[in-house]
């Protein structure tokens, strides 16, 4: 049981840690990209401004999106029942609650979150083709193995959060059952920033040295 204002909260909530961390991410595969292609202008690139500066972007443009579908989600009609088949307030599940067609109002949302998540999708691809062509063509397997270090984790996160959460939002209608819907749910919304520290601190050498005294 939750209240109306509470469902519009977490909603609120929810879109704006999701989207903060996908332009994160993109942020992040851009700092790959700079510190492997382009290393002796790393510290001109990102420097601390230049971090702030994107850091920011990336957590107003999550803000100004979360406040757009909230208040989009919120502002249209509902004549069905007030029972959602979720364990949180989610945006697809409330849409099914609204009136036939008033659905049409929220698409201007969609279509502006569509581009940024796309646009940032391709940076990211652009960016670690650059990085594996800049890879290989180091001759050392030192340097194979720093490059693949510092770029496996964010990889391996990029790949765990957007995969769920495009097959969660995209799958074909054929295949959504209410049990899919909540272990689908459950890996974008709980999987990712649970496993992130732990793919992060790979790197970490005291980290792996317990992992292998422990098993």
């Amino acid at each position: 049981t939750i209240s109306y204002y509470g469902c519009a909260a977490q909603v609120f909530l929810l879109v704006f840690f999701i989207l903060a961390e996908y332009f994160l991410l993109t942020v992040m595969a851009y700092d790959r990209f700079v510190a492997i292609c382009r290393p002796l202008h790393y510290g001109t690139l990102l420097g601390s401004r230049a971090c702030i500066k994107m850091a920011a972007a990336a957590w107003g443009s999550g803000f100004l999106c979360a406040i757009l579908h909230t208040a989009n989600t919120f502002s249209i009609p509902q004549c069905q029942s007030n029972v959602l088949g979720q364990f949180f307030c989610e945006i697809a599940q409330i849409l099914k609650l609204s009136c036939t067609g008033s659905y049409l109002r929220k698409s201007g949302a969609v279509v502006v979150t569509a581009w940024l998540v796309f646009g940032c999708f391709i940076f990211i691809v652009v960016s670690y083709v650059q990085i594996f062509r800049a890879v290989l063509t180091i001759p050392s397997e030192q340097g194979w193995h720093k490059a693949f270090s510092m770029c496996l984790p964010h990889l391996a996160v990029v790949s765990l959060f957007v995969s769920s959460i495009f097959f969660a939002q995209l799958k074909p209608l054929f295949i959504s059952q209410p049990a899919l819907d909540l272990v689908l749910a459950v890996m974008y919304s709980v999987v990712p920033p649970t496993v992130n520290p732990l793919i992060y601190s790979l790197r970490n050498k005291e980290l792996k040295d317990a992992g292998r005294r422990l098993f």
